[in-house]
């Protein structure tokens, strides 16, 4: 059975473990990384460098304009709203973050939905695959367990979001082929996701998981923190890091 699959690859520890698991799960594979207007391009350079390690097709869509529509978020607005720093586990989950941007996956779900629909129908239209034989997947890597703080990371948002994607696309209406979201890792603890990323070889070496764009981490954002809780946890050293 042909399937075709999309795989939202930033550049960070959890979606290029997800990017890794989905190459082996799907026989076309594109990571399609954004540039959504973030503050630094250090995680689209990571995400190059992943996909290339990895063996697959990379689509760089920019899409900066969205800082613009998404602009009360410190990922796109840092000069206004800091990044938090040196957060305990009580203190991030309290509340959404300022690092949220604004309805960010609705967004990235929808372009990808359109590539891979792009992509599908292509195959059941000009090169008359047998439509009860292909499957279409988007793969993200959204995490419900050590960071819940994102509303659109839960569950029920990619439940409704995939619904939504089935009736309003072509694929679905038409030839009863379901746009699926797989999002393996949502309830996965960081320490679990550091074990499958290394058991699967993905390279996270090439990772970057800071919302700085500096050299080096800089080892006080939330996400930083997570990484290193994840590593130190799964019993392994960071291969990212230096020394």
């Amino acid at each position: 059975m042909p399937s075709y699959g999309i795989s939202l690859l930033s550049g960070g520890l959890d979606s290029t473990t997800v990017t890794a698991l989905a190459k082996d799960k799907t026989d076309h594979l594109t990571a399609l990384t954004f540039h959504y207007g973030q503050s630094h391009s250090k995680e689209v350079d990571c995400a190059s460098d992943v996909a290339k390690a990895i063996g697959i097709e990379q689509e760089l869509m920019d899409i900066s304009f969205l800082g613009k529509a998404a602009w009360y978020s410190a990922l796109t607005n840092p000069d206004r709203f800091p990044v938090p720093e040196d957060r305990d586990a009580a203190q991030m989950g309290n509340s959404v973050p300022i690092t949220y941007v604004p309805l960010r996956n609705t967004i990235f779900l929808s372009l990808a939905a359109a590539y891979l629909e792009s992509q599908v129908l292509h195959a059941i239209e000009v090169e008359e695959t047998a439509v009860p034989e292909v499957e279409a997947h988007i793969y993200m890597a959204p995490n419900a367990i050590d960071y819940s703080g994102y509303p659109d990371c839960r569950p029920e948002f990619f439940q409704q979001m995939g619904q939504s994607l089935g009736y309003g696309s072509k694929l679905w209406t038409e030839y009863q082929v379901p746009l699926r979201i797989d999002t393996p890792i949502i309830d996965m603890s960081k320490a679990d996701i550091v074990r499958l990323g290394i058991d699967l070889n993905a390279p996270l070496s090439l990772t970057w998981s800071c919302y700085q764009g500096e050299e080096v981490p800089c080892g006080r954002c939330d996400s930083c923190i997570l990484r290193a809780n994840g590593f130190k946890e799964a019993g392994f050293a960071d291969p990212a890091l230096p020394g």
